[in-house]
């Protein structure tokens, strides 16, 4: 083996130096080449050696997109390493000279593409922090003025697509994200209403709140628990505001609520309590 080497040494330094020149240039990119196509095996690997895979069962989506990142990492690599040893071996720059250009122009790139760099880190928090995955829904406050709300189509290093009530396509650099409400995860759904009622039928409003606490969990199954009513201002007058504070199920409020106004308006009738307009 060490002779075939050696021979193989021997035939290579009797090349004309411009073959050995493009020898040394080409070599590297054909072994670059080769990495970036098994980057794709190698990511999805790298994703279940790590244990990413596993923290995020059932959402193939966010396990596609770090396959994604580390293939394009791979790939970027490769170039990136063959370029320098290319460089370094053809003698055309030399070491020191490409120690420093490397690092003037790492220096450039920081101060140029801050913003973007910024983004960059940002998506990879986004990505690896699970804070969403495609398909919830969420809302972003500090990407605009007011409140920019919508599904997760799309989630990448630089921004974060989302499909808006209306339709649109919204398009939000990752570094204008400072806070993420995602309402597609949750112990729970508000199904809280609010009744307004004379002062002189106050106390019979109550007890008649009391007594359907087992009616309504008997009929309204999704109410994980009893509600409580509470008076948000606490004003004294003619007319009371109270809120009846309901916790549903996550995601099925919006079927409770007109059912749960529909069983508080019967009983309320029942025990003679007048509803203020």
């Amino acid at each position: 083996m060490i002779f075939r080497w050696s021979a193989a040494a021997d035939a290579f330094g009797r090349l004309p130096p411009w073959l050995r020149l493009s020898a040394m240039i080409v070599a590297p990119f054909v072994v670059a080449w080769i990495v970036a196509r098994l980057a794709a095996p190698l990511s999805r690997r790298v994703v279940r050696l790590a244990g990413w895979a596993r923290r995020a069962p059932g959402r193939p989506a966010r396990r596609a997109t770090i396959e994604g990142l580390v293939r394009d990492l791979i790939r970027v690599t490769a170039f990136i390493a063959a370029a320098m040893v290319a460089l370094a071996q053809s003698e055309l720059v030399d070491a020191r000279t490409l120690v420093w250009g490397i690092g003037l122009l790492s220096a450039g790139i920081g101060l140029g593409a801050r913003p973007v760099i910024s983004d960059y880190f940002i998506g990879l928090t986004f990505i690896f922090g699970d804070r969403f995955t495609v398909g919830e829904k969420v809302s972003l406050l500090g990407a605009a003025p007011g409140e920019v709300e919508g599904i997760v189509e799309r989630v990448n290093l630089s921004t974060l697509h989302l499909r808006a009530p209306s339709g649109e396509l919204l398009v939000v650099p990752n570094g204008e994200v400072r806070v993420v409400r995602n309402f597609s995860r949750g112990l729970f759904s508000s199904a809280s209403v609010r009744i307004r009622v004379r002062a002189a039928d106050l106390g019979r409003t109550l007890e008649a709140l009391d007594a359907m606490q087992g009616e309504a969990q008997a009929a309204l199954p999704e109410l994980i628990e009893p509600w409580q009513v509470i008076s948000e201002d606490g004003l004294i007058g003619h007319e009371t505001q109270l809120l009846v504070v309901a916790k549903a199920r996550f995601g099925a409020a919006a079927g409770v609520r007109p059912r749960l106004l529909a069983l508080l308006h019967e009983r309320l009738a029942d025990a003679d309590v007048t509803l203020a307009d």
